[in-house]
């Protein structure tokens, strides 16, 4: 596992301000960084000086074609298939920040909710 940088106070206040405009989000954190939640289904999250976004394909094709856009990898030659890296641009305007999250707003809500996954009992030894 590679060991992840923390994430800039910066990026976390972008992130923070950004998904606090939305209902129903379940703040969390994924390998130490904060991400956000909608019935279940991970709408977006901080990922070292990075946010990652979850859009549809259309979006995301759409969104591909902007300056300096890319799809999001954890690790490198690895990409998420249904998410992209913000760029520093969207990311310093909250005008553009909130358009992109409302269409992956829009994505999560076609996707059926996810239930919780159910701790397993503890075996005794």
């Amino acid at each position: 596992m590679p060991k992840f940088t923390p994430a800039p106070e910066s990026v976390v206040r972008i992130f923070d301000e950004a998904i606090s405009a939305i209902p129903l989000i379940e703040r969390r954190k994924m390998f130490g960084y904060p991400c956000a939640f909608v019935r279940g289904q991970m709408l977006c999250g901080v990922f070292a000086d990075r946010i990652m976004l979850r859009l549809s394909e259309a979006d995301k094709a759409e969104y591909l074609e902007l300056p300096g856009a890319k799809t999001f990898e954890a690790m490198p030659g690895r990409p998420m298939r249904e998410y992209v890296e913000l760029t520093p641009k969207i990311m310093d305007s909250a005008p553009e920040l909130s358009g992109w999250l409302q269409r992956g707003l829009a994505y999560i809500e076609t996707l059926p909710p996810k239930e919780p996954k159910k701790s397993k009992p503890k075996s005794k030894k």
